[in-house]
């Protein structure tokens, strides 16, 4: 295999890994029962400003099982990350006390079980629908380099290795879903 070769089914890899990687971030932001500091990551406040991760305002704890804690650096952000909280519309109305603000979750129902389930699935399909895009992506490299005169041999199995890195990165997918799914379904 051509040194073009290898790296196209490298950078390819790499986008694919990148691709999962995304998902993970996103299926921890979906809540699953339990209280977890990032279950706040991507909501943003406005700090001077500036739109800015609360995380980075303030710190964000776990107090137990159904209670998260935000107490900001400053005392005048207290009113801003509740508003940004409730503005994030994530389903948890915010408490504050004049020091901290307490998040508590409330029980999941049955109902709110399974919009989450879909809500992870609608996921999982955004992730497969980016690692079909990244292999299009790579077989027109491929394709590109056999114009170029690489052998015909050569790219049929370089076409047939990035199929196989498709194929094993939908199944990684499938069971980071099935994974997130029993996690939230679990009461």
């Amino acid at each position: 295999m051509t040194e073009d070769l290898s790296l196209v089914i490298e950078e390819t890899a790499i986008q694919m890994t990148k691709a999962l990687d995304h998902l993970e971030s996103e299926l921890v932001k979906i809540r699953a029962g339990k209280a977890t500091p990032n279950m706040l990551d991507g909501i943003m406040a406005d700090y001077y400003g500036n739109p800015t991760a609360i995380n980075q305002v303030a710190n964000v704890t776990a107090m137990d099982a159904r209670t998260l804690s935000v107490q900001p650096w400053e005392k005048n952000m207290l009113a801003v990350i509740e508003r940004a909280i409730i503005a994030a519309n994530i389903g948890i109305n915010p408490q504050n006390d004049g020091n901290i603000i307490r998040l508590f979750l409330p029980p999941l129902t049955e109902e709110r079980r399974k919009e989450l389930v879909k809500r992870c699935n609608a996921e999982g399909e955004h992730a497969k629908v980016s690692i079909r895009n990244i292999r299009r992506d790579g077989i027109e490299d491929i394709k590109k380099l056999q114009k170029d005169g690489l052998s015909e041999d050569e790219c049929k199995d370089a076409e047939v290795e990035t199929q196989s890195l498709t194929d094993k990165y939908i199944v990684l997918i499938e069971k980071h879903l099935v994974a997130k799914e029993k996690e939230i379904m679990l009461v």
